[in-house]
C-alpha cells in the first residue's frame, strides 16, 4: 500500500502521508486517477491501474533483485520496510539511489548478512523479521507531549518522538549511560548522545545549551542539556531518539 501511496504521490494526485494504510483518501486518489487515465472505476488497483501509473507501478515487491539504479514500486516498498525496520533514508520516491544503497548496507550490518548493498533473497527474508524493539526501560526526559510520534511524515519517517517544552527546560538522561557525542550535528542541531549498554543509544536533538561532556558518565534523571530549536526546528522541543545497534525504534514502549 506505500508503494501504491508513493506512485500516487509522484502523479500529484495524493498528498497524504505515506503510511501504508488503505483508507478513504488512498481510495479517492486510486478514483480520480482511473478517471483520469480513462479506466474502469472501482478503487482496485490490478493490472491495468498499475501499468498505467508507469514506471512505479511494477514490479512487485520480492519479483527481482534490488540494486542502485532501479526504480519502481518494489523499490518504493523497500524504502518503507527498511524505515520500519530502524533505517528511514529520506523521502519515499522509488529510486534506488546512494542513499537507500547507505540505508541497505546499515540493515545487512545490523542483520549480520554480507554487507553489498544489494537487495537479494537473504536481505529479504530479513525484513520479514519483526521490527526491532527498545530493551531497556526509559524515563521521560521532559513532560510527556508528543507533537510528532515516531513513524511515517508525510513522504518520509519521523525515527523518533518530538516533545514539546518551553525553551529552556531542563532535559534529563532517560537512562544512565555514558555520553558519546555532544555537539553540533547537521539537522539536529546541538544534540548529546548517551551509550546505556547493550547497543542502546538515546539521542536528545535540538538543544539550546549542552550540559554534558563526551565521555562522561551520567545518572538517569540528569540534567544533560536545555531545550531549545537548533537545527532543522520550526519551534522550541526535544526530539528523542533511540536506537538499537544503529537501528532506530519507537521509545514509547520502553518509556515509564
Amino acid at each position: 500500500m506505500a508503494a501504491l501511496q508513493v506512485a500516487l504521490r509522484e502523479k500529484r494526485i495524493y498528498a497524504g502521508t505515506v503510511d501504508g494504510v488503505r483508507g478513504r483518501a488512498t481510495t479517492a486518489a486510486v478514483r480520480r486517477f482511473q478517471r483520469r487515465a480513462h479506466l474502469a472505476v472501482d478503487g482496485i488497483v490490478g493490472p491495468h491501474t498499475r501499468r498505467a501509473l508507469g514506471r512505479l507501478g511494477r514490479p512487485p515487491f520480492g519479483s527481482r533483485m534490488l540494486h542502485a539504479g532501479c526504480t519502481g514500486w518494489d523499490v518504493a516498498a523497500l524504502q518503507f520496510e527498511l524505515a520500519w525496520h530502524g533505517f528511514p533514508n529520506g523521502s519515499f520516491d522509488g529510486v534506488f539511489g546512494p542513499g537507500l544503497t547507505a540505508a541497505v548496507e546499515r540493515f545487512q550490518r545490523f542483520a549480520h548478512l554480507a554487507v553489498d548493498g544489494v537487495v537479494g533473497p537473504l536481505t529479504l527474508r530479513a525484513l520479514r523479521r519483526p521490527i526491532p524493539r527498545e530493551p531497556l526501560a526509559l524515563a521521560w526526559p521532559v513532560a510527556p507531549r508528543i507533537t510528532s510520534p515516531f513513524g511515517p511524515r508525510g513522504d518520509g519517517f519521523h525515527p523518533g518522538i518530538d516533545l514539546a517544552a518551553s525553551l529552556g527546560t531542563p532535559v534529563r538522561a532517560a537512562r544512565s549511560g555514558r555520553v558519546v557525542f555532544a555537539g553540533w550535528d547537521d539537522g539536529y542541531g546541538q544534540v548529546v548522545v548517551l551509550h546505556h549498554g547493550r547497543g542502546v543509544t538515546s539521542w536528545y536533538a535540538h538543544l539550546s545549551r549542552i550540559l554534558a561532556r563526551p565521555g562522561e558518565y551520567v545518572r538517569v534523571g540528569r540534567f544533560i542539556g536545555r531545550v531549545g530549536r537548533t537545527g532543522k526546528a520550526t519551534g522550541p522541543h526535544v526530539h528523542f531518539e533511540v536506537r538499537l545497534r544503529g537501528a532506530a525504534v519507537d521509545p514509547r514502549s520502553a518509556l515509564r
